[in-house]
């Protein structure tokens, strides 16, 4: 039951988190910088969870002691750091070279459990890997026009390096910081890292109030920054931790995966770009990789030895 909640946990972030492009493709047009719309996404999340969270941790408030670390590596690494890279990768390559790279990340959360638990890759997980990743790879359409840029790439591997501690830190509940706290405390410092590299010139902030075209109708630009904020940052943030602390990080990564896919449906249903044939085929390879990593993880659990319940693992919302 447990393993079947953190699934469903995981699907419904992937698809709040797939909602993004889409929501901010608008602003985009409109004339707002990237960055502009991630640090909005990111400030209005954070803002949205602080009551909720303060609620969660009642009672808990001593964890922050110990877990303060995870907050600050989360909000750094995986949110601004991860985004910002991911931001610096698309100025030197195609978005969907960069995606790739991006979600690359997985591979990392697999050599992350080899190194520090000593699980080495078995070949169902090997198997999973490469029918996943060339299935992102259909869906992203990478085999047409691609443009290679060194620094590019690395900005590309620097996103994949947040993603996979985004998996990572978000398995972590040994300080009993809930999920909505870490997901609060992240997002929070992560805006403060995002508007701190604006206010650097590292990041262009442009922001304009006018009017977005969203789904064939027009509405306020802060409407868009509401669901931004609000689905594809708090909401998507919060049930992806609690997920995590269900999954583990390695089948939480790979599930993941998805996002990709709701995105190409959102797209669809939200901006009218129907998914070309070649990406449905992708979309059915990345989740015959998932099924395929979720039957190896099933011998291990069997083996492992029945764990005390832990601390912050019921879901945050």
């Amino acid at each position: 039951m447990n393993l079947l909640v953190g699934l469903l946990l995981a699907l419904v972030s992937a698809c709040a988190f797939g909602t993004s492009g889409a929501l901010a493709k608008g602003l985009l047009v409109a004339g707002w910088a990237p960055g502009a719309a991630v640090a909005w996404r990111v400030s209005v999340g954070a803002l949205a969870l602080l009551v909720p969270a303060a609620l969660a941790m009642r009672g808990r408030w001593g964890a922050l002691r110990t877990g303060w670390r995870s907050v600050l590596l989360f909000g750094l690494v995986a949110v601004a750091g991860c985004q910002l890279a991911y931001f610096l990768a698309v100025e030197r390559l195609t978005v969907a070279v960069a995606l790739l790279l991006e979600y690359s990340g997985v591979l990392l959360v697999v050599l992350w459990h080899w190194l520090r638990h000593g699980r080495r890759p078995r070949p169902l997980t090997l198997a999973g890997t490469a029918l996943a990743l060339g299935g992102l790879a259909l869906v992203l359409d990478v085999f047409g026009s691609v443009r290679v840029d060194p620094l590019g790439v690395m900005w590309g591997l620097i996103a994949a390096a947040g993603l996979a501690t985004y998996f990572v830190v978000s398995e972590d509940d040994s300080s009993g910081v809930p999920p909505l706290a870490l997901a609060t405390g992240g997002l929070a410092v992560g805006a403060l890292a995002l508007l701190a590299a604006g206010a650097l010139g590292l990041l262009d902030l442009t922001w304009v109030r006018t009017e977005v075209e969203l789904a064939g109708a027009v509405v306020p630009w802060w409407a868009t920054v509401l669901a931004l904020g609000l689905f594809a940052a708090s909401f998507a943030y919060a049930t992806g931790i609690a997920g995590v602390r269900r999954l583990g990080s390695k089948l939480a990564s790979f599930v993941g995966l998805s996002e990709v896919l709701f995105a190409v449906a959102w797209a669809w249903l939200l901006l009218g770009e129907a998914p070309a044939p070649v990406q449905l085929v992708g979309g059915v390879l990345v989740m015959a990789g998932v099924f395929v990593v979720r039957l190896d993880e099933e011998p291990r659990r069997a083996e492992a030895p029945a764990a005390p319940a832990r601390l912050g693992s019921a879901p945050g919302d």
